[in-house]
């Protein structure tokens, strides 16, 4: 399968993408393209969105939200010992996670999503069942990808979903803030309705920075 990797910094960093160029150049080169667009669909969707998308003028057609039983288990506050044993308990706890991850992605942003579960052998049919209901109650898709296992044939059922989601058309990306707005309200907009935090408190040195910013006329530009 083709790839390209023309890179940047990773999301904790900075804007966590691949290259604007690199992604252009996919586009002319293929009928369909995935990039990944840094981690979480908070982190690095949200820069991907806002600053990436925004800049270069992409339209994402679908969004493929990676998971695993093992993670959301962790969440819920099983320990890693524990990770490879049936724990419905420790997963219902923890699924809130990927949830907000996927009400971020359909609902803030405007994209239609597949939830991709990466299977372990120690994932069992029960959580995996759990995991999917859940995500169905959000009316988003659950496809189990056996790729490690499998190869290509492991990840027919993910391309065939995602596949569906493009042709179908349906959504609209959505910027979290306009950007005339002042830094301020774009950070707080990002904290409030992506990361789902209550507000934001600034130290004097920041809001120092802020004014800064915006007396040099840097004020218009995405928030990274």
């Amino acid at each position: 399968t083709p790839a390209f990797v023309h890179g940047g910094p990773f999301a904790n960093i900075a804007h966590g993408c691949n290259s604007i160029m690199a992604t252009k150049m996919a586009l002319k080169l293929a009928d369909y393209v995935v990039t990944e667009a840094g981690f979480g669909a908070d982190l690095g969707a949200e820069k991907f969105f806002n600053i990436k998308c925004r800049m270069a003028g992409l339209k994402p057609s679908a969004v493929v939200i990676v998971a695993t039983v093992r993670a959301l288990k962790h969440h819920g506050g099983a320990s890693k010992e524990d990770w490879g044993r049936e724990n419905l308990e420790a997963l219902e706890k923890g699924l809130p996670n990927l949830l907000k991850h996927i009400d971020n992605i359909t609902n803030k942003f405007g994209l239609p999503a597949v939830v991709a579960i990466n299977r372990f052998p120690t994932d069992t049919e029960a959580e995996l069942k759990l995991v999917e209901e859940k995500c169905r109650s959000l009316g988003v898709n659950v496809a189990v990808s056996e790729v490690w296992a499998k190869g290509g044939e492991g990840g027919i059922d993910l391309a065939k979903e995602v596949l569906r989601l493009i042709e179908e058309g349906k959504g609209s990306l959505k910027f979290t803030y306009s950007t005339d707005e002042p830094i301020k309200e774009k950070i707080n907009k990002i904290v409030t309705e992506v990361y789902g935090g209550a507000g934001v408190e600034y130290s004097s040195s920041a809001l120092k920075e802020i004014s800064r910013l915006e007396n040099l006329g840097f004020g218009n530009l995405p928030v990274c």
